[in-house]
């Protein structure tokens, strides 16, 4: 999401010093920001799937005891495994939303006259399901690589997951199990999370832009927010966002894992998923099993997520 506002007074906005290739520069600068805070919270997402799936070298342990089990077991890189699908997933996954997300919003202002803080709302949930659609079978790679465990590997790598599952889950359909809920998730994840994040800035740079804001290196007439409000702001929108969608996030990596899983037969639509899950460990141990994870992803998450996207937004002059 942009985090820019135009500086108020009588200065005339600056020619912007580079306007070829506009959305391709934008496409970089959020697939950048995308792998960034991906990767710094790798290990945090191995656990959470781990966790949520119930994998039995970790049904017994915690959040914290299973970050220090995983390395014990699997080596310090077992923190990582996956990772390597995740950023094949997560470039063009966090480019196509960025970018998806800005192109929506002016198309609800300038085409369908949607204005105020509802059209960001709109704008981010498309964005966020363009953005699954697109990049959907990256991410069950990553979701069967990461549940794999040193000693039981299923799959040999990224293009060998893609082969078995291929090959034995039904052709391409097999790529797409969980589709369902996760864009139904990310329909109010996305929605929510630009729609918090977006107001919160609105509001800071309208109310409070000497303390919040700083003028943004590539033109001085926009001000941005300053990277430890960007942090503030974006642990808000991102902490209120996954209360409300972890239940389909948990509904989702059970359908992705699909045949990984004992009771893969109890996973085949989103309602019966969730009624089994429910039935079977209760709200808590159950629908929202690694909340408490995401909340402390988060914070990291968005810190970098932001902050990257704002350095590479100057850098590449999109503002």
């Amino acid at each position: 999401m942009t985090t820019e506002a135009s500086i108020p007074g009588n200065a005339k906005p600056l020619a912007p010093a580079h306007q070829n290739y506009f959305w391709l520069r934008s496409f970089v600068a959020g697939g950048v920001a995308g792998c960034c805070a991906k990767s710094t919270i790798a290990p945090l997402d191995r656990v959470k799937i781990l966790l949520q799936a119930h994998n039995r070298h970790y049904n017994h342990l915690g959040v914290f005891s299973a970050l220090r089990a995983v390395p014990k077991k699997e080596g310090f890189l077992g923190l990582y495994k996956g990772n390597g699908a995740m950023m094949v997933r997560i470039f063009p996954y966090g480019a196509i939303q960025f970018t998806a997300f800005d192109r929506y919003r002016k198309i609800l202002i300038s085409k369908l006259g949607i204005a105020g803080h509802i059209h960001r709302l709109m704008a981010g949930s498309m964005a966020g399901i363009t953005a699954v659609i697109c990049t959907y079978p990256l991410d069950m790679i990553r979701a069967r690589l990461a549940f794999q465990v040193k000693g039981e590997h299923r799959y040999a790598g990224i293009i060998d997951a893609f082969r078995v599952i291929y090959t034995q889950e039904g052709g391409y359909r097999g790529f797409y199990k969980g589709l369902t809920p996760t864009v139904i998730g990310m329909a109010p994840y996305a929605g929510i999370s630009f729609f918090t994040f977006g107001t919160l800035k609105s509001v800071g740079l309208s109310h409070a832009p000497g303390v919040l804001g700083r003028p943004s290196s590539d033109n001085p007439n926009v001000l941005v927010l300053k990277s430890h409000v960007n942090l503030m702001c974006g642990g808000i929108a991102g902490a209120f966002a996954q209360t409300i969608s972890y239940p389909l996030d948990v509904a989702r990596r059970r359908m992705q894992l699909g045949s990984a899983l004992a009771e893969a037969d109890k996973y085949v639509t989103m309602s019966k998923t969730l009624r089994y899950v429910y039935d079977q460990h209760g709200l808590r141990r159950g629908l929202y099993r690694g909340l408490t994870l995401n909340y402390i992803r988060c914070i990291p998450s968005q810190a970098v997520a932001f902050t990257t996207y704002e350095l590479m937004r100057q850098a590449l002059h999109l503002n």
